[in-house]
């Protein structure tokens, strides 16, 4: 039985996130729309790979933007939106922002390619952000990744409470391949959380992770974020849903509090 059956949502007890920096919410997606989530998410990885098949043949593991028009027709693209603008999301994530939150983007991760290709540990800010700005928004801004597990796989490794405590030496030398570390070595720290399908996993984009390849791993990544300008301008558009379907979701806010957004920038 989902745990979110089990509490009626309301009383889900979501402290994990705000201290260790992730949680697992079991059994969370009912069979009938993780089926409905797994058609919409194929659909998309293969037309993806089509227009991408240089970049999937060396050494991709994600794609993004799936609510985008490019891959998927009207109608999946809409239950879509109604899955990431639900009361089910809205429940789960709601708690977590007290000023409310934008909704930033979708990922979809996969194994790659080469089975000898290596996983990394980093903080989803280090490619964009120099050290001294990683240190600061540990405090300052919160990304929150909520991955749904399609399928069984062997889930992601984490830092507990790195979302709020910046590396170690090792870690630091780890996640930036320096000093003899490597972004695959085994961190003594690290806990893995493997997922079985209709799992739930929140974790904070801030904090030192790795995904684990394996099995047949197809994972669907939904991103909420502070609603501030710095984070928001990573958003897309053409990712948003126009005003009549916004007329159609539960949880419309999420969509509106982006969009204002980058109309202002």
């Amino acid at each position: 039985m989902s745990q979110l059956t089990k509490t009626n949502r309301v009383a889900l007890d979501l402290s994990g996130v705000r201290t260790n920096g992730f949680q697992q919410i079991p059994a969370a997606i009912p069979m009938a729309q993780l089926k409905a989530l797994r058609q919409v998410a194929q659909a998309f990885h293969a037309r993806w790979q089509q227009d991408n098949q240089d970049f999937y043949q060396t050494n991709a593991i994600n794609s993004a933007y799936l609510t985008a028009s490019a891959y998927l027709q009207p109608q999946a693209r809409q239950w879509l939106f109604d899955f990431i603008g639900g009361q089910l999301m809205k429940d789960v994530i709601s708690p977590l922002f007290g000023s409310g939150c934008g909704f930033l983007n979708t990922q979809l991760f996969f194994n790659p390619l080469n089975p000898e290709q290596a996983n990394y540990w980093h903080r989803d800010g280090q490619y964009h952000l120099d050290l001294q700005q990683q240190q600061q928004i540990l405090s300052a801004a919160r990304v929150l990744h909520v991955r749904v597990a399609l399928f069984d796989e062997p889930g992601l490794e984490f830092i507990p409470a790195s979302h709020t405590q910046w590396d170690t030496e090792l870690q630091l030398d780890c996640r930036l391949g320096r000093n003899g570390a490597k972004p695959s070595d085994d961190l003594p720290e690290g806990q893995t959380v493997p997922l079985q399908a209709g799992d739930m996993l929140l974790f904070d984009a801030n904090m030192i992770h790795r995904g684990i390849y394996g099995m047949d791993r197809l994972a669907l990544d939904i991103l909420f974020c502070d609603p501030l300008a710095e984070l928001l301008q990573f958003a897309r558009q053409d990712c948003l849903p126009d005003e009549d379907c916004l007329q159609q979701l539960v949880w419309p806010d999420i969509f509106r509090v982006t969009a204002n957004i980058l109309k202002k920038n």
